[in-house]
């Protein structure tokens, strides 16, 4: 089974991440990558991104209805684009498939092949040998960081948007389903970062509020000669700590950078913050992790 061994174990203690190799068979990724061919061609283009829009009123209801389709997409499987794909009149400039950024955020409870990666056994054993009591899942998102136009994630930490009391509790696991690279964007982290708390917060604006999120505090200025990146292999798994700092770079290459990756939280004595962006729904608690 996968389980940590002590010097794993000691060394996501202190850097607050770890790289498993091999987590996944090539074939297994490759089921999920054609899983979500599949999702994407049937996909339903929001309406938010086909409306026309001239005047500012319009704008402002487009991004109202674009924040809303967020907002509400905890408990969906949902589409985001890549910045620039759609015309004026909401077509596509490029192929569909290539024009998405992500889809989220329940992946991991209404698709059979994702929940069944979520839950698979040697997944339910890494994390107990991490020492989770009762974890449960918050989210998931299949990312596509597509050639050429695949946005950068400047530096954050996951805790920001997914807060809980105490901190400490919440787990992020990111899976390659084809080589990160230096050129095709791969993760970057600040090792240790992850025991000195969170300077930012992204909260739910009070209902009826424009924006519909609003940021508590600041990303700190972070030397980027602290970064280290972690070029992986298709089928790596890599473990983060919901506070430490990590990031990505935009992807130049000519090469995508699929990951499918997920979020669990610790419910055993943890508060799930009731002003994060993601709350459980009555149709989607969070599901427990170990079934």
């Amino acid at each position: 089974m996968a389980c940590l061994n002590p010097v794993q174990l000691q060394k996501f203690q202190e850097d607050g991440f770890l790289v498993l190799e091999g987590f996944l068979s090539a074939e297994e990724c490759v089921a999920m990558q054609r899983r979500i061919g599949e999702i994407v061609a049937e996909m339903e283009v929001p309406l938010h991104c086909r409306t026309e829009f001239s005047t500012q009123g319009e704008e402002q209801l487009r991004m109202q209805g674009s924040t809303d389709y967020f907002l509400s997409s905890g408990d969906k499987i949902r589409f985001f684009f890549e910045k620039g794909v759609f015309d004026k009149k909401g077509n596509f400039l490029v192929p569909p498939e290539k024009a998405i950024n992500k889809v989220a955020h329940a992946l991991h409870a209404y698709d059979p092949v994702f929940k069944r990666v979520t839950h698979s056994p040697k997944m339910q054993a890494l994390v107990r040998s991490l020492g989770l009591q009762k974890p449960v899942v918050v989210q998931s998102m299949y990312i596509f960081k597509q050639p050429h136009i695949g946005g950068e994630a400047s530096s954050h930490q996951d805790a920001t948007f997914l807060y809980t009391e105490p901190l400490g509790r919440v787990l992020g696991v990111w899976i390659a389903l084809e080589d990160a690279t230096l050129e095709n964007g791969c993760l970057w982290f600040i090792p240790g970062s992850h025991t000195s708390g969170v300077e930012r917060r992204m909260v739910r604006a009070p209902a009826g509020s424009v924006s519909g999120l609003s940021f508590l505090g600041s990303e700190p200025a972070r030397d980027d000669s602290l970064f280290v990146p972690t070029p992986v292999q298709r089928g790596a798994l890599i473990l983060i700590h919901g506070e430490v700092v990590h990031k990505s770079e935009a992807n130049l290459s000519d090469r995508s950078r699929h990951a499918y990756t997920f979020h669990l939280m610790e419910a055993s004595g943890t508060t799930w913050s009731p002003e994060n962006w993601l709350q459980p729904t009555a149709e989607l608690p969070f599901p427990p992790l170990y079934t």
